[in-house]
């Protein structure tokens, strides 16, 4: 992560992956398997498996449905970035 650009893209996808994270830790918590996810999301099972691997930008309504099948609740926060501006 030495440039510049590619620590940028880390901070970027960072959010992603640590959604992606939460509702795997979850999943497995409960015991269940990406289908059985899926199927209480309206989901399909790759479709989950794209979201825990980071590989897809969730939308509010998609978390929530997550969130809902998984029996949490969606909390969404903005707080300072740490970033200074010039």
């Amino acid at each position: 992560m030495h440039r510049p650009e590619a620590a940028a893209a880390y901070e970027q996808a960072r959010p992603r992956f640590e959604l992606a994270e939460a509702v795997r830790a979850r999943r497995e918590e409960l015991g269940w398997s990406q289908r059985q996810l899926a199927e209480r999301a309206g989901m399909t099972q790759p479709g989950i498996a794209r979201f825990e691997a980071g590989g897809t930008t969730p939308t509010l309504p998609l978390l929530e449905r997550l969130a809902t099948a998984l029996g949490l609740t969606l909390t969404v926060s903005l707080g300072p970035s740490g970033r200074r501006s010039a």
